[in-house]
């Protein structure tokens, strides 16, 4: 296990990328990745990374309610660019960001969740790997094991075998944080993803219209010989032997699924001795619960405008939730970051630290293997700029900036 006690001390700048010069000159913020995305992607990956629930309306409420958030800034308080090293559960990061748990990034750009862990190891801050991945546990943990964490979703049958099977590999494998994901109470069909054949079958059967985009994206189509088929690589083995991809997706689809309930969470807690974080709180009832059964951790979300359109942004959610925790454990927030400046918002509205996920696939889209570091750099200079703008020296006095937040719901 290295050693990171050092992070403390370190600064943005040693932790960015040796091309983030040149990147920053064709790709300079989060929204030019997303176009590069659109234009290198076969057309079937992009849309599934990029679509959510309906017709997206979730997500671009996500985006408006960030939008909407102001900060006050204080003037002749700030000599210079503030640190932005954090704590998150008894370890140091560079940066109080990290990547957010995704299903399948794949599909999105081969060998994905590897690049996503390496650029967060590199950079030093948190990387949580969703279950339903394309790499184990164990292969990210070696790639990773500082800034390792783990999401996972509910698999009830005979007893929470599966569950619990692999909460004792993540534990084997040194994973810092678990994260039970409790926003996916019952399965969606999301309609970009049906359009161009990638949902509702149950299988996967790439079309002659997947193969033509690949055909047209050499870049992907390298990585694509690169690495494996697409696959949930840690459901994989429970899926029975010599179980290939639609068998392993079919095996998914009986075996998980539903939220845990209170009552699992609490036999969970009682088995994983390191911090645990509960994903896809918005209401504070849910925030106080969830530290009553013992939880170290909530994760503020509504997956990212992927479920359902009708639920309320985060952002607009946080303020309850921060009130309700009451600095009793870390408040983590996610859905719809999209620069250092929507960090600096979480942050401001009480947050301990922010996670992106759509941004990575686009930097994937755009840059390939050095898309998600050069999303890292990009995420900490603009955060660094902004609280700097705003008058915060460090991240934690973010939360003493007045903000003007016209959607903050009040319970």
């Amino acid at each position: 296990m290295h050693d990171i006690t050092a992070i403390a001390a370190a600064t943005p700048g040693s932790t960015r990328s040796p091309n983030f010069s040149k990147h920053q000159r064709w790709y300079p913020t989060i929204y030019d990745l997303r176009r590069g995305a659109a234009r290198r992607l076969p057309h079937f990956a992009y849309e599934y990374g990029d679509g959510g629930a309906g017709d997206d309306t979730g997500i671009k409420h996500n985006w408006a309610a960030l939008d909407a958030v102001e900060m006050v800034p204080r003037y002749g308080v700030m000599p210079k660019l503030p640190p932005v090293n954090v704590e998150l559960f008894g370890r140091k990061y560079s940066a109080p960001l990290g990547v957010a748990p995704m299903g399948s990034p794949i599909v999105v750009w081969p060998g994905a969740d590897k690049l996503l862990a390496k650029a967060a190891q590199r950079a030093r801050v948190p990387y949580t790997l969703g279950v339903a991945g394309g790499a184990t546990i164990e292969e990210i943990a070696a790639i990773a094991p500082d800034v390792m964490w783990l999401q996972m979703y509910r698999f009830a049958k005979n007893d929470h075998a599966i569950g619990f099977d692999l909460m004792r590999r993540a534990d084997a494998a040194g994973v810092h944080v678990l994260m039970l994901t409790l926003d996916v109470p019952v399965r969606t069909v999301r309609s970009r993803e049906v359009k161009v054949g990638m949902g509702g079958g149950g299988v996967f059967r790439p079309d002659w219209r997947m193969v033509a985009g690949m055909l047209k994206c050499p870049g992907w189509g390298l990585a694509f010989l690169q690495n494996t088929l697409p696959r949930f690589a840690n459901i994989q083995p429970y899926a029975g032997p010599g179980a290939g991809l639609n068998d392993t997706i079919r095996f998914a689809r009986t075996e998980m699924g539903g939220a845990f309930s209170w009552d699992e969470v609490k036999r969970y807690r009682d088995r994983w001795k390191k911090p645990l974080v509960l994903k896809g709180i918005l209401h504070p009832e849910d925030a106080e619960m969830a530290l009553k059964i013992g939880a170290d951790g909530v994760l503020v979300s509504n997956h990212g405008g992927r479920q359902i359109e009708a639920l309320p942004p985060p952002i607009d959610c946080l303020p309850g939730v921060v009130k309700a925790v009451g600095g009793r454990a870390t408040v983590l927030f996610d859905s719809g970051v999209r620069s250092g400046t929507d960090v600096a918002r979480a942050l401001a509205l009480g947050a301990n630290a922010a996670l992106a996920g759509k941004a990575f696939l686009w930097g994937l889209g755009a840059l390939g293997s050095e898309g998600p570091g050069h999303v890292i750099d990009l995420l900490i200079d603009e955060l660094q700029s902004a609280l700097g703008q705003i008058g915060a020296q460090t991240p934690a006095e973010a939360k003493n900036v007045r903000v003007r937040h016209p959607g903050a719901l009040h319970f």
